[in-house]
């Protein structure tokens, strides 16, 4: 008989699952028949789940296509880096480490999910949201990695110039959006200096 260790991780990859064929499915969805025109109903019908299920998943609809995910593994990794590290060197490798734990299909979702939530402008907004709850995210585990106190205004405002430089490469064709992503992250650590 299996332990309660096996049964919780069954139950956590079934969850996983869950979540995945609901996002994949979201995003066909939204793609062949627009965002708006898309409803609840519809997405958890293409996932085989009632709207109930779907709501346990996910709060909202444009929930579905924010990156809180990402986030939460880079804000993780973020934590994980060592104190010697400099802020920039920690985030960098942060952002590294989360990238190589991507899949193709992982990537090519988020391809989609942000040529999505670029385009339109329903999400635009709910994106701002998330960036700011990201930004926080960051500056907190910058706080908790480094010793200084959690809400320390210099690393929330390091972290909200991080993030704006990050977002005027993002709002590309997402195929290029890693190695932008890369060469911002690069200009920022030569010192942003303009010729």
């Amino acid at each position: 008989m299996g332990s309660s260790g096996d049964a919780r991780g069954l139950r956590d990859r079934k969850k996983l699952r869950t979540r995945e064929t609901i996002r994949n499915e979201a995003i066909r969805l939204i793609e062949r028949n627009g965002y708006a025109s898309t409803t609840v109903e519809q997405i958890a019908e293409a996932a085989d789940i009632s709207p109930s299920t779907f709501f346990r998943y996910f709060p909202s609809k444009e929930a579905v296509l924010m990156g809180d995910e990402l986030d939460r593994v880079t804000i993780s990794a973020l934590e994980q880096q060592p104190a010697d590290l400099t802020t920039l060197q920690a985030f960098r490798r942060a952002v590294e480490a989360t990238m190589v734990t991507l899949s193709e299909s992982d990537w090519s979702f988020e391809r989609k999910r942000l040529r999505l939530v670029f385009s339109v402008p329903e999400l635009k907004s709910a994106q701002l949201d998330e960036y700011q709850r990201t930004i926080v995210g960051l500056a907190d585990a910058e706080c908790r990695r480094t010793g200084r106190p959690t809400g320390h205004l210099k690393t929330l405002i390091y972290f909200g110039a991080l993030a704006g430089g990050l977002v005027a490469v993002l709002d590309t064709e997402p195929a290029a959006w890693v190695d932008r992503m890369l060469y911002a992250l690069d200009f920022m650590e030569a010192g942003m200096q303009l010729p």
